[in-house]
């Protein structure tokens, strides 16, 4: 099968390639074109997962559908956005029907989900990768930012921690684990829900936030260092999920809610006074903004346990 044959099988006549809101032409032209309403911008970002680094080299391709569009969705859901739709660049080492078949559904279930269309992409044969790149809108001046935490605000999350990390061992067959504790977690690793409505209901309440891939206290560094303040996490309100806790212990899942990336919740900062305001939001307060710099995380007792390794980082240098 050819490249195009290949496209219009599989990817144009999948549900989520039908057109949609703000998508004036999509699949079949050498551009996609998109309508903005008046008075809002377009936010952009791009993913690229790669097989062996990202998620298995071996794994169900209806789950790496909707992982692959999730992690890049979230990233709209992170600056406040309403999804429109994105684009697909698809690396395959070969050509299977059975493959393609269920990763395009993966990717339609994901699509539907988040209210997305797909507009367009590239294909190409290689070592498998894939790459998505999301469009949003929001309105001009309200998009949710890193930059805009002050001393004062509180330091919030927008559900449980550190599930993906969890799932991890379970993933890769290191471990095995009853199901009551291994569904939810696997859920979340495979199929993580973009908090788009949670990013849309905090426009003009949050001061600053991003979407937790990397590890809380890394990303969380990401806010500090762009603000130019110093945020101090209280490691007893940090939520935490019991199936995580049943699986790692209390001081395993205590670390991956910290440390552990593919979370994809939103953390932002916010004034005290927003909290009557978003009254019925899952929200979970966690720490504080003060002067200065950095993250640091207290126990109970008020004590300095911040660890030295904060999360995942791509092209770590080794000792």
């Amino acid at each position: 099968m050819g490249e195009f044959e290949l496209i219009n099988h599989y990817f144009a006549a999948a549900p989520c390639a039908q057109g949609g809101e703000g998508v004036a032409l999509g699949i079949g032209d050498d551009c996609a074109l998109l309508d903005l309403p008046p008075g809002e911008q377009l936010a952009v970002s791009t993913d690229t997962l790669v097989a062996g680094v990202h998620f298995p080299t071996v794994c169900e391709p209806l789950l790496l559908g909707q992982r692959a569009l999730a992690v890049a969705a979230s990233d709209l859901a992170a600056m406040g956005a309403t999804a429109i739709g994105f684009t697909l660049a698809l690396t395959l080492p070969d050509v299977g029907p059975d493959w393609l078949g269920a990763f395009a559904d993966g990717l339609s279930r994901m699509a539907q989900r988040c209210r997305m269309s797909l507009i367009g992409g590239d294909t190409t044969r290689g070592p498998l990768s894939i790459t998505v790149t999301v469009f949003g809108r929001v309105p001009a001046g309200q998009a949710l930012r890193r930059s805009g935490a002050r001393p004062g605000d509180l330091l919030c999350v927008g559900g449980t921690l550190g599930k993906a990390a969890g799932a991890l061992p379970l993933v890769l067959g290191e471990r095995e684990a009853p199901a009551e504790q291994a569904e939810p977690l696997l859920a979340h690793y495979w199929s993580p829900l973009p908090q788009l409505e949670l990013g849309q209901r905090l426009r003009g309440h949050a001061t600053a936030a991003l979407d937790i891939s990397d590890g809380l206290l890394a990303d969380c560094g990401h806010i500090a260092k762009a603000s130019g303040v110093a945020l101090e996490v209280n490691l007893a309100q940090v939520p935490v999920s019991p199936a995580l806790q049943a699986f790692l212990g209390p001081d395993g899942a205590r670390l991956a809610a910290l440390t552990g990336g593919d979370d994809y919740v939103l953390a932002f900062t916010l004034p005290a006074a927003a909290l009557a305001e978003l009254e019925g939001v899952e929200l979970h307060v966690i720490g504080r903004v003060l002067d200065g710099q950095g993250v640091t995380l207290r126990d109970a007792q008020g004590q300095d346990i911040t660890p030295a390794q904060r999360g995942y980082q791509h092209f770590r240098e080794t000792p």
